[in-house]
């Protein structure tokens, strides 16, 4: 089913959280946030608008990293119903997509729960003191040619590390329904 995500409640805190990777290393919030804020992405393997997006977010969380934006992707997926999102297909995934940051494994869902997370791609941007200042997309490409795009996360983010606040213009994420169990 395809959704788009709520509006963003700003100034939420950042749930707490300490989960896997598909090798069995543990990270916590605190261990994935940066010096000026961090993006906690909910993504899976198997989702056409994560696929299409998905070296775009790599080279986007390069240049946040960067900047000392820390950034973390969470998968929540029912892998039992959803097999291409089953964690030993996680590494394969990241690797053939460049990702340079932790992609964690939410087995019993809480941790999307706590953020409310409804899609994937799900896009949460926290400033430095943890609070939440963006709930968007990527950038305005969709599923479509990325050659000319207007990378929005990015933009959202450094306005984030600068001023600690985000901007009021956010248009949602859209993408597949996180897959409950």
């Amino acid at each position: 089913m395809l959704l788009e995500t709520p509006g963003c409640d700003f100034g939420d805190p950042a749930p707490d959280f300490t989960l896997p990777d598909a090798h069995g290393q543990m990270h916590s919030l605190n261990d994935v946030s940066g010096k000026h804020g961090v993006l906690v992405a909910f993504i899976c393997n198997h989702c056409p608008y994560v696929v299409a997006l998905a070296d775009r977010l790599a080279a986007d969380a390069k240049t946040l990293q960067a900047e000392g934006i820390g950034v973390v992707a969470i998968n929540a997926n029912d892998y039992a119903a959803y097999p291409a999102d089953a964690p030993d297909k996680m590494p394969g995934f990241a690797k053939a997509h460049g990702f340079d940051f932790p992609y964690l494994i939410d087995e019993d869902q809480s941790v999307a729960r706590a953020y409310g997370a409804v899609c994937t791609p799900d896009f949460f941007g926290f400033s430095a003191d943890g609070l939440l200042q963006y709930r968007g997309r990527l950038d305005d490409v969709r599923m479509g040619d990325a050659s000319d795009r207007t990378p929005e996360l990015v933009s959202a983010m450094r306005k984030i590390a600068e001023t600690g606040v985000g901007p009021r213009d956010q248009t949602p994420s859209m993408g597949c329904s996180i897959k409950w169990r």
